[in-house]
């Protein structure tokens, strides 16, 4: 219960501080925005956590780089994403990572019908028509980031069991070392002004620091099927985000496809779950 209740949780702290970055967008550009965020919540998890206290095996280490580099490349192309997309259909794009994982152990013919309608979600989202309003270099940096997702589950539950919440701390800090440059390059010395950083330290809490010891936490409890069924609803409190902060409306037409995506994902994790149960039990 614990588990469910951490993964819920952090899916409404980062969709609001998505909501809050994005309007930051026309000053700060969305890499320097990224970078703001990932860099002051680096800081916040290292001072809470202060994982240097305990000792760090080598045989961790490139599963920790790994899983930092994908947490900062997830986060670059997801802004990128949101900087070209309401919330709800960027969230909807990136969800297609966990899905995938899901997806990539699945043998039954069940699993290829989820697969068609997450794929059927897709393409309803794609600028096909001329008045679609959707930006088709939004779309792909929202598939980057769901491959980048996909690579940060994987490497968050290999390193969740080791390091706990200290692989929180030390992955945010490589993804920060990752970020720091390009926003540096994008915004220049601008995201360091007291007001910004503020702004940033409370965008950092909702958007990083939270959610993903949150997230840490669920991984730790719950069957990697689970935890991607959970991560589904994403894209639905992502919609009601963009709808209450943003002002953001999305036709019926992206509902249709964003709740293919939904029940994709969910369908599939739980014939996932059910499909551990019945191993666990032979």
């Amino acid at each position: 219960m614990i588990g469910v209740a951490a993964a819920l949780a952090s899916q409404v702290s980062m969709n609001l501080g998505a909501g809050f970055a994005k309007q930051l967008f026309p000053i700060l550009g969305a890499y320097g925005v990224t970078a703001l965020r990932i860099s002051l919540a680096a800081l916040m998890l290292l001072a809470l956590h202060r994982p240097w206290r305990r000792p760090l095996s080598r045989e961790v280490v490139p599963a920790l780089v790994a899983y930092g580099a994908m947490l900062g490349m997830m986060n670059l192309f997801y802004y990128q994403a949101l900087a070209r997309l309401p919330i709800g259909i960027a969230t909807g794009i990136e969800v297609m990572g966990p899905l995938a994982v899901v997806l990539a152990s699945s043998r039954r013919t069940s699993d290829f019908l989820w697969l068609g309608l997450a794929v059927a979600g897709l393409l309803l989202l794609l600028p096909l028509r001329a008045d679609s309003g959707l930006s088709l270099p939004g779309i792909l940096f929202g598939l980057g980031a769901a491959s980048c997702w996909a690579l940060y589950i994987v490497y968050g539950k290999r390193v969740a069991d080791t390091l706990g919440n200290d692989a929180v701390a030390w992955g945010m800090s490589v993804s920060a070392l990752l970020t720091l440059p390009v926003g540096l390059a994008s915004a220049g010395t601008m995201i360091f002004s007291p007001w910004y950083l503020l702004l940033g330290a409370g965008i950092a809490l909702l958007s990083s620091a939270i959610p993903y010891s949150l997230e840490m936490q669920a991984m730790r409890r719950l069957p990697g099927a689970v935890f991607g069924m959970l991560l589904g609803a994403c894209p639905a409190v992502g919609a009601m985000v963009g709808y209450f902060v943003l002002g953001e409306h999305l036709t019926p037409l992206q509902w249709l496809a964003i709740g293919c995506i939904i029940g994709a994902a969910m369908g599939s994790s739980v014939g996932g779950s059910t499909r551990d149960e019945a191993a666990s039990a032979s």
